[in-house]
């Protein structure tokens, strides 16, 4: 039994059973994938997938039983290196970073800078995904770090603490109706097309939620999951634009469009980070993470992730 083998075993559930996927992500042969997964079935003495013919279909009621207990050696395996890594080095290492777009391009440069000049040694890596591939990369271990708005909180194998709370506003090119206005209802907002984020994205349920409330239906022209995308179809003239408060104040600063606050329209969204529970981490990543969740002090992010697996987090 290997490492690999159980890896494979993983990486066949995320491809939905798929051989074919699994071979080409991980680079291998579909036989040599096949012929690793029965080894490992060999050796353990029972079968882990349900199989038609030559297809995996399923797991078999050991392979449910089983997966937990293989995904928590594998965490282990992960801990291992980063608990010898900090040993060795300090403050020199990998960070990888799961986030959307929105938290990417307009909340993390500050505190990354800040984090740079802290820990000038620690390689950065920015992973751009939807709020559910994040969950998903920092759960697998893919990422260490995911810091999204939605979906982070309702993933049973991620802590997430609370970060910054942001607001959307609307925008509006030169020349609109609503351009030199200083505050707009939700009824003459609903009265233009829209444009704004996709469901699932960047607090859209807020705003759904909005216009719901007030019985008004909306007829949103265009969605997308970038902010930098939706305010150049605003500028195109599809629609009133509604994005994220910071999304608009760097539109409005560039003089590409009319920031309108609506602050008082939807509630409020708050960013999240997170990390997998039982995740051995490095101090530079509790340390990003500490940056990141503005309402709690290091030592109560410790204090928390220790209570998931004491022994394993320091």
């Amino acid at each position: 039994m290997n490492v690999s083998q159980l890896r494979l075993v993983l990486e066949t559930i995320r491809q939905n059973f798929n051989l074919s996927g699994v071979a080409s992500n991980l680079y291998i042969s579909q036989p040599g994938v096949s012929r690793q997964i029965k080894d490992l079935e060999d050796e353990l003495g029972v079968e882990l997938f349900e199989r038609r013919g030559k297809r995996l279909i399923g797991l078999t009621s050991s392979g449910e039983v089983l997966v937990p207990v293989i995904d928590r050696i594998l965490l282990d395996v992960r801990n291992l290196r980063q608990v010898a890594d900090r040993f060795a080095i300090q403050d020199y290492g990998e960070l990888r970073i799961g986030s959307t777009h929105t938290q990417a391009r307009y909340v993390l440069p500050s505190v990354l800078q800040t984090f740079r000049q802290r820990f000038p040694k620690v390689r950065l890596i920015l992973q751009q995904g939807t709020p559910t591939q994040i969950a998903d990369w920092v759960a697998s271990g893919e990422a260490d770090v995911g810091v999204s708005t939605e979906a982070l909180d309702r993933h049973r194998d991620l802590q997430a603490f609370p970060g910054r709370e942001w607001r959307h506003c609307v925008i509006v090119p030169t020349g609109h109706p609503l351009t030199g206005r200083d505050t707009v209802s939700l009824a003459e907002l609903a009265s233009y097309p829209l444009v704004t984020y996709g469901e699932g994205f960047a607090g859209r349920c807020s705003i759904d939620a909005a216009f719901a409330a007030a019985e008004l239906a909306t007829d949103v022209m265009l969605t997308a999951i970038d902010a930098d995308v939706i305010v150049t179809y605003v500028e195109a003239g599809f629609g009133v634009g509604i994005v994220a408060d910071m999304a608009g104040d760097a539109a409005q600063r560039a003089g590409r469009l009319h920031r309108i606050d609506a602050s008082h329209l939807f509630e409020a969204n708050v960013s999240k980070v997170a990390v997998r529970r039982g995740a051995y981490l490095r101090e530079f990543a509790l340390e990003l993470v500490a940056m990141l969740a503005t309402e709690q002090s290091f030592d109560d992010i410790m204090a928390v992730l220790q209570r998931d697996l004491a022994p394993r987090v320091a």
